[in-house]
């Protein structure tokens, strides 16, 4: 039996596969939103698995370090290790930032961090870990940065000691690692200009600068060039203890501490929320264009062989025959479409600026909806056809 579809297609095959392109970039596009946002979850997932702790202890009544500021002093890292269930503990700040890289601003964020302790990065795939106290820096690839290169930070210069790889933020800006220390002055401390206003305001203030006590006015003028706070202390404990110490760390030290289930929470369904909710949006209006696209290709291809219908209805064609050649070009178009999109989206994905995830179950999902969106469009273009009359291929 002769596949009136098939014969159809290669009748006009060049306006057929055209219109499939044209289809294939819209679905490419859809295709790469849901890729977005899958890379921005999988972004805030990574930052929490590299830190490699079970609890992030931070400010009270806070949801730092990441989606709100955090500020607590560094000497709890030390008090925590006092806790039953607690193995290490170590200090960490975090500072989103631009750097000059090669002539060209670079946004990253910047994390302080104290070396063998949590926060740590846990592989490096060129170069060595840190091992000056001062002025040595890592740097994820994504940064464009080089062993050996030199970067400005604040008033000091760094030279790149290791390369990292999947290293980013929630918002998929690549990380930069220094030493606690420095990243401590980089963060907390003002700049010279600053800190001699600060001096010349707190010789002038008699509170601190009393006639009969000796020293007081240096005591006070050497706090203020030294930093003692960091934005979390990333804890690991022994296995299954992360809860009992958690609720220890809330009731005995005054602090807020996220287990990871916590942290994930936090990234995923809030800080990234409204992101992902204008991400879904926009595949809901791609979908809707897609469908009427598809529907009015159908229609149009329908209409233009109206006196075609009528000879098939005239020779003894059943109704069934013509919805079935219609619904296969309609699917045809949509398979074409697809192959196209999720080429073209697997091209174009790297070239992203962020990560761009493309899982092969959204592939799945994404083909067996397009082929389903492509089943309700060709209804209209059936309707139309089977209001034919027969009659119209006698007629003039």
């Amino acid at each position: 039996m002769i596949n009136l579809a098939g014969r159809d297609i290669l009748h006009g095959w060049g306006k057929f596969v055209f219109t499939g392109l044209g289809l294939g970039l819209l679905i490419g596009v859809t295709l790469t939103m849901a890729g977005v946002y899958r890379g921005m979850v999988d972004d805030a997932r990574v930052l929490i698995e590299n830190t490699g702790a079970d609890l992030w202890v931070v400010q009270q009544e806070t949801l730092g370090p990441y989606a709100e500021p955090s500020s607590v002093r560094d000497d709890v890292a030390r008090d925590l290790l006092g806790l039953p269930g607690v193995r290490e503990a170590g200090n960490v700040t975090y500072l989103t930032m631009q750097i000059q890289q090669r002539g060209k601003d670079v946004r990253v964020m910047l994390v302080g961090f104290e070396p063998g302790k949590p926060g740590e990065p846990a592989y490096l795939v060129a170069g060595r870990p840190i091992t000056h106290s001062h002025y040595e820096a890592l740097a994820d690839v994504k940064t464009g940065l080089s062993l050996g290169d030199k970067i400005s930070i604040r008033r000091h210069e760094y030279a790149v000691a290791g390369l990292t790889r999947r290293m980013v933020s929630s918002s998929g800006d690549p990380m930069v690692f220094i030493p606690l220390k420095d990243a401590q002055e980089v963060q907390f401390l003002k700049d010279n200009d600053a800190l001699h206003n600060e001096r010349a305001r707190t010789a002038a203030n008699p509170a601190f600068n009393r006639p009969g006590v000796p020293g007081l006015l240096e005591a006070v003028q050497a706090s203020q060039t030294s930093s003692h706070f960091v934005n979390a202390v990333l804890v690991r404990t022994i296995p299954g203890a992360e809860q009992e110490v958690a609720g220890q760390i809330r009731r005995w030290k005054h602090l807020q501490a996220y287990t990871t289930a916590q942290m994930d929470e936090i990234l995923v369904a809030r800080l990234i929320a409204t992101s992902s909710k204008q991400i879904f949006m926009f595949l809901v209006i791609l979908a809707i264009v897609s469908a009427a696209i598809v529907a009015f290709i159908i229609y149009t291809m329908t209409l233009n062989k109206i006196r075609e219908i009528a000879v098939l209805k005239l020779i003894g064609a059943t109704n069934r025959t013509i919805g079935g050649m219609i619904l296969q070009q309609a699917l045809g178009l949509g398979i074409i479409g697809f192959m196209v999109g999720k080429l073209s989206a697997t091209l174009w994905a790297p070239m992203f600026p962020k990560y761009v995830l493309l899982l092969p179950g959204d592939a799945v999902t994404g083909f067996v909806l397009v082929m389903l969106m492509c089943a309700i469009a060709s209804t209209f273009a059936i309707r139309a056809a089977l209001r034919v009359d027969p009659a119209t291929a006698i007629g003039g």
